[in-house]
């Protein structure tokens, strides 16, 4: 996939997004993304810097268009696009950040990208709901808000990284 694809997706992924801030309001212990997944998508030649930029340039943006606390997404955010490379070079290996190699499901397995994407998820929604409860909500409210938004985001990540990662069909 070229570079040039791989920003029209992110762009139609970002705008999802907005729809589901907007439209989606299932329930309290609900809160559905696409942004973790759409993070750890980002090509290895992208460095990290820029990738934090990206990152925070994209939460503020679903901030400011659909949701009502303006950083909260971008604060959540920037933590993922800094524990990208670290999360691939644990459960994928040191090579494939060396070579800049891409990463997809049937090329690496849905196990090991189901680890990062949970992992990557866990930082997003324990960020996310700690500064969205800033002390005012129970902690059995704050922990069935991640576990239940965890469980639901994971489907969502796991179609996201199915439509962002290069596949190698020669």
């Amino acid at each position: 996939m070229k570079t040039q694809n791989f920003g029209l997706l992110y762009f139609l992924m970002v705008l999802g997004q907005m729809v589901l801030c907007n439209f989606t309001d299932f329930s309290p212990f609900v809160m559905l993304t696409l942004l973790p997944a759409m993070i750890i998508c980002v090509p290895l030649t992208v460095t990290t810097p820029f990738c934090m930029i990206l990152a925070f340039v994209t939460g503020l943006s679903v901030d400011w268009l659909s949701e009502g606390i303006i950083g909260l997404n971008a604060a959540s955010l920037v933590p993922v696009a800094i524990m990208r490379k670290p999360l691939i070079r644990f459960f994928l290996g040191e090579d494939i950040i060396t070579r800049s190699d891409s990463f997809s499901i049937r090329k690496n397995g849905i196990g090991k990208i189901s680890f990062i994407l949970l992992v990557s998820l866990i930082i997003f929604l324990g960020i996310y709901v700690f500064l969205d409860g800033a002390g005012t909500r129970p902690a059995w409210f704050n922990l069935t808000r991640t576990g239940v938004s965890l469980a639901c985001n994971y489907i969502l990540a796991l179609i996201v990284t199915n439509i962002l990662t290069v596949e190698d069909r020669k």
